[in-house]
Order: structure tokens, then C-alpha cells, then sequence
């Protein structure tokens, strides 16, 4: 995901998922890494900044895996971004929230309870 700056998006990440992130090679630009442990099928990402990116709302909202949607949501405001929807159903697929980063992205939280 582009952000404009990437140590305060790494902070909201690591601070709402109670996750590290790995910095990649200065040579690479300004990047950081979700963790990933390789087993089985695991997809991860990373935040890579732009300076000239521009919050425009998103055409594409990636999930995260939760155990449960409210965990992270607690967390969401603290670390500096909005809640859009808390967690609501989506019937026998589980639950969903909806949050704003403080880069301006759109991302989803998706747990089964």
C-alpha cells in the first residue's frame, strides 16, 4: 500500500495489529514489510512510501484476518485513524470493520466471530 509517510503509517499498523514490521534495505526506498511466516497459504504486503501519493478515497480495500473485528477497531482511533463501520455482519461469512489509516487508505478487518 502507497503512504505519503511511512513511520507514521508503520506506527498505526504495528499499533492497531499489535504487529512488527520489518524495514526493508535503504537501497530498496522507503518500504516496510507485514510480517509472514511462509507456511501454508499466508499473503503478506508491505506500506512503501510516495511522497507525492494523494489520499483519494481507494478503489481497493484489503482485509486483514482477525480473530475478532473489535480487537483491532479499539485500537484504530488511538493510533490516529477513523472507524468508517464498526464491525458488522456479512451473515454466515462472519463479520467485518472498516477503518481509515492515517494515510487515507481504506482498509477492512474480517473475523468469523
Amino acid at each position: 500500500m502507497y503512504v505519503s509517510n511511512l513511520a507514521r503509517a508503520k506506527k498505526f499498523y504495528e499499533t492497531v495489529f499489535n504487529i512488527q514490521l520489518v524495514d526493508f534495505p535503504a537501497e530498496w526506498g522507503k518500504q516496510a514489510a507485514f510480517p509472514s511466516d511462509y507456511e501454508g497459504l499466508n499473503i503478506s504486503g508491505a506500506l512503501v512510501e510516495k511522497a507525492e501519493r494523494v489520499a483519494n478515497g481507494n478503489n481497493t480495500i484489503v482485509y486483514f484476518d482477525s480473530e475478532d473485528c473489535t480487537t483491532e477497531e479499539a485500537r484504530v482511533e488511538q493510533a490516529g485513524g477513523k472507524i468508517i463501520a464498526s464491525k458488522m455482519s456479512i451473515g454466515e461469512f462472519g463479520f467485518v470493520s472498516l477503518i481509515m489509516d492515517t494515510e487515507g487508505n481504506t482498509i477492512g478487518m474480517h473475523s468469523r466471530t
